[in-house]
């Protein structure tokens, strides 16, 4: 059966890797008797090149990131480019899939939010304009569930900021402001959320099932894409 590698960006918060690996755990669990390993593109290790060394062929990698952007499209690919290893396929990133969407919704109303309250979706932020795109239809999906319009703010690069987004909507009138988080796992840029002046911040969506659900929906195309050509 093919292994499968989960490629993630990687944060220092040790939350963050429970939740990838907790992740792991559950697409092993859907996929009994295939190899599953954890990966990160930057900041802790392992490296994909680490995770490959002992991950037999052949392999899907599946890049976690919801816009793809410069770690999706280039850093990711390079890295497994460089191992040499030609048995490895790398698979879409998880991009703005409409489950995915969803549990950012299911996250949201979790949290407390309200019909009839603004929302704002907290990405990372990418100067990518492909990662843009992912993003404004990730916010666009999101407003149709909710049935209002989506802001869409940056907690890293670019803007606006969150915090900025929820003042101007407050100026604008909004009496109540949800943020709907747009991150995989818990970290830095999630506890930057809860100082930004909203009523109700959303978690993560780690330890959401419709993650393994995507994730094996990757793979899958991934893996059929291969044996077609």
């Amino acid at each position: 059966m093919t292994a499968l590698l989960l490629v993630a960006h990687g944060t220092r918060d040790p939350a963050g890797a429970v939740a990838t690996e907790t992740l792991a755990a559950q697409v092993r669990a859907a996929r009994p008797g295939s190899a599953v390993a954890v990966a990160y593109a930057d900041v802790r290790g392992p490296t994909p090149a680490d995770a490959l060394a002992s991950l037999p062929g052949p392999c899907v990698a599946v890049p976690m990131f919801l816009a793809a952007g410069y770690h999706a499209r280039v850093d990711v690919p390079a890295q497994l480019q460089a191992t040499g290893r030609e048995d490895v396929v790398l698979a879409d990133p998880l991009g703005p899939d409409p489950l995915l969407v969803a549990a950012a919704a299911q996250r949201l109303v979790a949290a407390g939010a309200r019909p009839g309250d603004a929302v704002v979706l907290a990405v990372a932020g990418s100067s990518d304009p492909v990662a843009h795109a992912d993003t404004a239809t990730a916010a666009r999906r999101l407003g149709r569930l909710l049935g209002g319009p989506v802001t869409v703010a940056t907690i890293g690069a670019g803007g606006p900021r969150v915090g900025e987004a929820v003042t101007m909507l407050r100026v604008e009138g909004a009496r109540r402001v949800a943020v709907a988080s747009w991150l995989l796992a818990p970290g830095l840029f999630q506890q930057r959320l809860d100082g930004c002046g909203a009523d109700v911040v959303a978690a993560p969506l780690a330890g959401h099932l419709a993650l393994c659900e995507v994730v094996l929906a990757r793979a899958g195309v991934a893996v059929r894409g291969r044996l077609a050509a």
